[in-house]
């Protein structure tokens, strides 16, 4: 998108054109509704001379969120400070749109600059089909892989599929929380906090912005950010549009961004979930494996991580997803 033409348009013409830009990333129509809408939040209640400040502001994080935490306390009758990191989302996916092909932008963009891999590290296989089928059938062939994964599917799909009662969540909380080994000590505000969010219908539309919601709790009076852990809550409910992020996800994704660039993204990045998808899907297209679905990939890229790019502490195992 050519920044001085998208400065012309009314915010209904660049709306229409930054929801084309959404469909064509693969998102749900519910998360392409909210980030249409919630992108434009400036503009709408701070005026139109603010909003492009911001956005194009070469201070973005600090300027936009300072902006944004403005109108929110003028505007919104909710805590902005739990709002913020939402609204920041969709600035930063709007951005996007507007630099994604800096050749059309008509001002110098810095290219981003990654640390490359030294000659002679780990070298870790292309990804192709018959790679992912290869890793695919592996996991199915290996007990303790996908008999968890029968057992969280059969609590969370059968035994306990809503969200409408706090020992429900509880239990899936508390299993997550061992299967996972996601460092939860006190699980009772955690299911507290989701069972306040009403996350039945958004869970099944497949609204990523949930995550944000989701992962930070207070407990104690402190504010925690559990970040994979609701990616594993959202993902064991809507599998197909809820990627799960771990530690090895993010190690092969960094690999193979630098090595092959196939997407542009910084590693802060990879902790907004919106971001993280979409370099999953960029992920799936630049290496041509459409005909695997989100979490597949996931199980392809997880195995990876595991074997390349191991923790240095303990047994390693299918829950060790930090």
């Amino acid at each position: 998108m050519n920044i001085y033409t998208a400065k012309e348009m009314s915010l209904d013409q660049i709306r229409s054109e930054y929801r084309k830009y959404l469909q064509q990333k693969g998102l749900s129509k519910n998360t392409i509704n909210t980030s249409v809408n919630d992108a434009f939040y400036l503009w709408k209640n701070a005026g139109v001379d603010v909003f492009w400040n911001n956005i194009l502001s070469e201070n973005f994080e600090a300027d936009y969120k300072a902006a944004m935490l403005s109108a929110l306390r003028a505007h919104s009758k909710g805590d902005p400070n739990k709002l913020v990191g939402g609204y920041m989302s969709h600035g930063r996916r709007f951005r996007e749109f507007l630099f994604g092909d800096s050749s059309a932008i008509g001002i110098a963009v810095e290219p981003m600059k990654y640390i490359t891999k030294k000659k002679g590290s780990v070298q870790v296989p292309q990804p192709t089909v018959d790679e992912v089928g290869k890793y695919l059938k592996r996991w199915n062939a290996l007990e303790n892989y996908h008999l968890q994964e029968d057992a969280l599917d059969k609590l969370f799909f059968s035994l306990c599929p809503n969200n409408t009662d706090i020992s429900d969540i509880l239990i899936k909380v508390s299993t997550l929380n061992d299967f996972y080994s996601t460092n939860i000590f006190s699980v009772y505000p955690v299911a507290k906090h989701i069972l306040s969010m009403d996350v039945d219908a958004r869970l099944k539309a497949g609204d990523v912005t949930l995550i944000s919601d989701i992962q930070k709790v207070t407990i104690n009076g402190v504010e925690k950010n559990f970040y994979s852990f609701a990616t594993k809550y959202c993902s064991h409910h809507n599998p197909l549009e809820f990627p799960i992020y771990d530690s090895y996800v993010e190690k092969v994704l960094k690999y193979f961004r630098d090595k092959d660039g196939f997407s542009v993204f910084t590693n802060v990045d990879l902790k907004d979930y919106i971001r993280f998808k979409g370099v999953l899907i960029d992920f799936r297209k630049f290496y041509n494996l459409e005909q695997y679905n989100l979490k597949e990939i996931d199980k392809y890229i997880w195995q990876l991580g595991k074997e390349y790019f191991p923790n240095n502490y303990g047994k390693s195992k299918r829950g060790d997803r930090s």
